[in-house]
């Protein structure tokens, strides 16, 4: 029967907590935290390694423990409220652009500098729902397995082909494979809804407070943007790709059934 931990010292939760909090340590172990049982499931779901789980002690229904912990300890290592008991620390991997498997037509999203775990989380959940072939997180300036990434993503973190990489290697990659690339800015560019999403195409886009790096800029095909009709000039990253992600997935049902 697993042990029960009921002490914040024990060395096991030292490590745990030092996962959650330190992307250097994350890094240096190659391993990464899960808090709640949805997140648990959909990252082993997609083949991630369990290293040890916790359980909150009197937890039903749950998975098989390594180590139970006791309510008090569970409170310290909660990094949210309602996550059913379980905490995992699991193994973390790379993905290199090699590696990504495309459709016929592939439909990527790519981040240039993204810095606010919660905007890639809630990109990545976009982007399950759109079908996108996968999503290219450039220079970045946030930790992939950042707790709230994962927390904001719902577990899209783990069923979504994430590469990480420079900007010159993914445009390198793209171009080699006639993906042509739309950048989202409002200087220079054309309504979304009238940009050519029907072909293979990588959606590009930059950090709300700067935009993007002439890098992407000069490269591009084509620029596009969302109007606004109110007050504000731009729109939250993560709304930004949803917008443009299923405008691609509207036109090309739209093409289908013309054929």
């Amino acid at each position: 029967m697993a042990e029960t931990l009921t002490s914040p010292q024990n060395p096991k939760i030292k490590e745990l907590l030092a996962l959650e909090k330190e992307s250097r340590e994350r890094k240096a172990r190659g391993l990464f935290v899960v808090e709640g049982r949805r997140e648990f499931e959909r990252a082993v779901a997609a083949g991630f390694e369990p290293v040890t789980v916790f359980v909150r002690e009197g937890e039903t229904d749950a998975p098989k423990a390594d180590f139970f912990v006791s309510p008090r300890v569970y409170e310290k290592i909660a990094y949210r409220e309602g996550t059913e008991g379980v905490i995992a620390v699991l193994r973390a991997r790379h993905t290199d652009l090699a590696d990504l498997a495309l459709s016929p037509v592939p439909l990527i999203i790519v981040l240039e500098k993204v810095e606010k775990p919660g905007n890639l989380g809630a990109v990545l959940r976009s982007a399950d729902a759109a079908g996108v072939d996968a999503v290219l997180v450039c220079d970045p300036l946030t930790d992939l397995y950042n707790p709230n990434l994962i927390r904001a993503s719902l577990g899209a973190v783990f069923s979504v082909p994430v590469a990480v990489c420079t900007s010159e290697e993914a445009y390198a990659w793209l171009a080699g494979r006639g993906i042509a690339v739309l950048t989202a800015q409002l200087q220079d560019s054309t309504p979304y809804d009238e940009a050519d999403l029907t072909r293979p195409v990588a959606l590009v886009f930059g950090t709300e407070d700067r935009g993007l790096t002439p890098f992407w800029r000069q490269r591009a095909d084509a620029h596009v943007r969302i109007p606004m009709a109110g007050m504000m000039d731009s729109l939250n990253v993560s709304v930004s790709a949803a917008v443009l992600a299923f405008e691609a997935v509207r036109q090309r049902k739209a093409n289908s059934q013309e054929r």
